[in-house]
């Protein structure tokens, strides 16, 4: 019998949630199911309800030229040139469109004013890397290249993304850098997904118990890599804790759950911008599961979730 690993403790009120919703560990033939519960989850009306935002859909070249989808999201009064907010949803690599977790992008917009565009990239294993990442920048560089029609200072750009998302965003960062593409004032990665190795304690901690557990991280790392995961031929790009030089990047954002399989590879992936000189900022949520934040908007630790990311936000943005 193998003895049940120590793990830090979910905060209380989260772990009711999970009591009442226990997602199970994603394998490879769950990934239509999950495709199809994300996307009737994921619609413009439920990420902007009644707010005072305007959507606005458009289809622009991603990678390879191939047509891509994005969605343009500003308030009702805007009218100078604002900052861009870019956003690249998560789904472990395999789910999710351009409106899933839309709420935080429109959280943005509504409060500051930013113009926030959100990316539909292709999916795994349909599409494996390069193409996620590839379509990510490539909607930046679009992005960057028309900000005076989208109603952005291109000076102001920063790139943001949740879980898969995140990861995306941070190696998109990282192309951006390397290509000499558009400059970004700064990256948000919300417990971003960055190591397709599955080697830290905190992957072990988290197999068979949590949201989106290790097995679950196997999926969609094999469906984004194939027989490439967890060897030497994965691009730092895939998997941006494979990067050995940090330099150069924007100022970042990053935070995670204490309880989940990401916490050490995000901590890892703080430390590592910190020794190259770049400014992090690290938040670590304690008895924070994954996602928890869109699994239980109402719980007190989302809460200071959401104002730790605003106040960043604002003062990176420079705003009172």
């Amino acid at each position: 019998m193998t003895d049940t690993p120590a793990r830090p403790p979910y905060d209380p009120e989260l772990a009711r949630v999970l009591e009442a919703f226990a997602p199970p560990t994603v394998t490879t033939d769950m990934v239509p199911a999950a495709r199809a519960a994300i996307a009737a989850q994921s619609t413009i009306e439920q990420a902007l309800g009644d707010r005072p935002i305007t959507h606005r859909s458009m289809v622009i070249p991603g990678y390879q030229g191939a047509e891509m989808k994005i969605s343009v999201l500003k308030r009702h009064d805007h009218s100078a040139a604002e900052p861009g907010v870019y956003f690249v949803h998560g789904g472990g690599m395999v789910a999710g469109n351009r409106f899933t977790d839309l709420g935080q992008l429109a959280d943005f917009v509504e409060e500051f004013g930013v113009v926030g565009v959100s990316v539909e990239y292709r999916l795994a294993p349909e599409f494996p890397d390069p193409y996620p990442v590839e379509d990510a920048y490539a909607g930046l560089v679009w992005t960057a290249a028309n900000a005076g029609q989208l109603g952005i200072d291109p000076g102001r750009i920063v790139i943001t993304g949740a879980s898969a998302g995140a990861g995306i965003a941070a190696g998109t960062a990282l192309l951006a850098r390397d290509r000499q593409g558009p400059a970004l004032l700064g990256q948000m990665l919300f417990y971003p997904m960055l190591d397709d190795r599955d080697a830290t304690v905190s992957t072990h901690q988290y197999d068979g118990v949590g949201v989106w557990d290790r097995g679950s991280n196997v999926t969609g790392w094999t469906a984004l890599l194939g027989e490439r995961r967890g060897t030497g031929d994965v691009s730092i790009y895939a998997a941006p804790a494979r990067a050995k030089d940090l330099t150069g990047l924007p100022s970042t954002y990053l935070d995670c759950g204490s309880a989940e399989v990401f916490r050490d590879e995000d901590v890892a992936y703080a430390s590592a911008l910190w020794a190259a000189g770049v400014q992090a900022e690290l938040h670590v949520w304690p008895g924070g599961f994954h996602t928890f934040d869109t699994m239980a908007p109402d719980a007190a630790l989302t809460s200071r979730l959401l104002a730790a990311r605003s106040d960043w936000l604002r003062r990176l943005l420079g705003l009172a």
